[in-house]
């Protein structure tokens, strides 16, 4: 594990200035809190994970999940984080105080969590999926749920899972079917098969909460029919002890990376004695299932966006010392008789590097402004204000989780090109997060999910009206950054970035209203592709206005090189990585339909 695996003044930078966590503690529901308090928080948080998971980090992929005597086995130190965390309030940290929480705000939430995610991202899977599974028991639950299961699950003595994949259904949920017979008393008997869940089933959890999607007999076909169940491990008896409750684990799945996080298949009712309780409504499951799903899209963001971080890290550690060559002179020659270099001071090297502080650090601010846009659209003062929030969030977040996903491939992939063939060795970590990576686009819905997600519904929602307004606070920003001279050539590209965003969306909406649905959608990922780029280059231009203002001020004199390193970063990002939206923009005006259904068959 490298030493310095996150730099929490980025962190901190990103979280304080950049995006105003002052302004969010403003807030009523948050009036407990102060930055003093939080930042202690996040202090705290660092050195928890410095010892208690950073360490065990290498040896989890070494030591992964296995089944074996029909249990799964995980690393010890799973049960220890379980219940270390949940003291921390870790799990519990963003309820309210009636649900045994702490209110903090999203924003800290995150950051707390990145930070782990930095450390260990084998491990912090298991706690994020206990809070969302206690998060929809407490949004949609009845108090006897609540009572029964919430208090041990923030405790992190009880743990949370969601049940959604089946071996035939895949992504498809309206393919479901698992079942719920109804009884003659207050639960279902479930039975059927969930597959891909993460943190499923291990020994040092006494009891798993799974919340479960199945169909009730007789309900509607497809995603209207589909109701969320509570369906614990172990149930509980009349003599309030627990008992079997007829969930059985039949395997843990092998993965290339994440090896020390288990992906469980889960049996219900094999002897159809499984209980589940319903949660809310009959056939509402997926609507309230997407509250978790939301938020465990964001996570994934953030678990990706954590890993470039650390690999990032990695890699500059290793180039800063290891020597190799001679820089290039002016002539363009190499001096034979000079000393030689570290890799840092080649040219390559350092595009390589900048292309992951890039990725790292954007990919991080653009979380830390979807959790803010989360605290606004629950707690900000008025109902208008919330709304347009809630939209922002929308429009985000399949962005949140797939830019850092897609984006960290590439720029892991060139961290452990850093190293060149060492990286290739497993005596370095690079390897590890070169496969850990590589399952963050996947979870959670695809890119290619997520992408549909993003055009076909929410760029499409109350008439474009998310769009317009993320296009407003991208304009705002420019307006904002005008004031200093540097960076108008800046704000003048993202501008002229937005107009051509613009003309993508008149040729795209135009198909709607001719009826082209299968061609509206057809290149869906690169409008993705196209969007996320220009948000990034947002969110770089928002942290190197920031750091000219802190210049300007020059109150912190001895951080000039760490404000001047954000905006050499900002340039890098705009005449390296933006020029690519040319050829989505190409692509999406196009309209060429090479990829959907044709007379004639094309793979041969």
């Amino acid at each position: 594990m490298p030493s310095n695996y996150i730099a929490l003044n980025t962190l901190k930078f990103i979280l304080n200035q950049v995006h105003g966590l002052a302004d969010v503690l403003k807030l009523d529901y948050y009036s407990d809190h102060d930055m003093e308090s939080m930042n202690l928080f996040l202090d705290a948080v660092k050195d928890f994970s410095d010892r208690e998971m950073a360490p065990y980090f290498k040896e989890m992929d070494e030591q992964p999940a296995h089944f074996e005597e029909g249990k799964i086995k995980v690393h010890p130190q799973v049960g220890v984080i379980m219940k270390k965390g949940g003291a921390m309030g870790l799990i519990s940290g963003i309820f309210d105080y009636e649900d045994g929480g702490m209110q903090i705000p999203m924003m800290v939430h995150t950051a707390n969590t990145y930070i782990q995610d930095c450390a260990n991202n084998h491990m912090t899977g298991y706690m994020g999926l206990t809070l969302g599974a206690a998060e929809l028991i407490i949004h949609f639950g009845d108090a006897a749920l609540k009572a029964a299961y919430v208090p041990k699950m923030l405790t992190g003595d009880w743990a949370g899972t969601m049940c959604l994949t089946e071996p035939e259904a895949g992504s498809s949920l309206s393919d479901l079917t698992t079942k719920a017979i109804p009884t003659e008393q207050d639960y279902y008997l479930l039975k059927g098969q969930k597959i891909f869940i993460s943190g499923g089933d291990h020994e040092y959890i006494s009891n798993f909460v799974h919340l479960v999607l199945a169909r009730i007999e007789g309900a509607p076909a497809g995603t209207k029919g589909i109701s969320l169940f509570v369906v614990p491990k172990n149930r509980i008896n009349e003599h309030k002890g627990l008992e079997p409750n007829d969930v059985n684990t039949a395997g843990d799945f092998q993965k290339m990376g994440q090896r020390g996080y288990c992906t469980s298949h889960l049996m219900f009712g094999e002897n159809n004695d499984c209980r589940g309780w319903l949660v809310g409504e009959p056939h509402r499951g997926l609507k309230y299932m997407f509250l978790m799903m939301n938020g465990a899209r964001i996570a994934v963001g953030r678990g990706a966006a954590a890993i470039v971080m650390a690999a990032y890290h990695a890699s500059l550690e290793y180039a800063q010392e290891r020597v190799q060559g001679r820089k290039i002179g002016k002539l363009g020659k190499k001096k034979v008789d000079s000393l030689p270099t570290t890799i840092i001071n080649h040219a390559d090297v350092r595009r390589m590097l900048l292309l992951q502080k890039v990725v790292a650090e954007g990919s991080l601010s653009l979380l830390i402004l979807a959790s803010k846009y989360k605290d606004l659209s629950l707690h900000a003062k008025t109902p208008e204000e919330k709304e347009k929030y809630h939209l922002l969030l929308e429009i985000l977040t399949p962005i949140v989780k797939s830019y850092p996903s897609e984006m960290g491939n590439i720029a892991v992939s060139n961290g452990l090109q850093v190293l060149g063939g060492y990286g290739f060795t497993s005596e370095y970590i690079l390897q590890q997060y070169y496969r850990d990576i590589r399952i963050f686009s996947i979870y959670e819905g695809t890119t290619g999910i997520q992408s549909l997600d993003l055009l076909g519904r929410k760029a499409t929602m109350q008439g474009g009206r998310a769009i317009q307004l993320l296009i407003e606070e991208i304009k705002q920003s420019c307006s904002e950054a005008t004031k200093f001279s540097d960076l108008t050539p800046y704000t003048s590209m993202l501008e002229s970035e937005l107009e051509s965003f613009k003309e993508v969306l008149v040729v795209l909406y135009k198909l709607t209203e001719q009826g082209k649905f299968e061609l509206f959608t057809a290149d869906a990922n690169h409008f993705l592709e196209l969007l996320s780029l220009i948000i990034i280059a947002w969110m770089w231009l928002e942290m190197a206005n920031e750091s000219m203002q802190a210049i300007q001020k020059d109150e912190e004199p001895h951080k000039e090189a760490f404000y001047q390193s954000k905006i050499h970063a900002m340039k890098f990002y705009f005449n390296y990585e933006l020029p690519k939206t040319l050829g989505h923009a190409k692509i999406l005006k196009n309209v060429s339909g090479l990829t959907i259904d044709l007379d004639r068959e094309i793979f041969v």
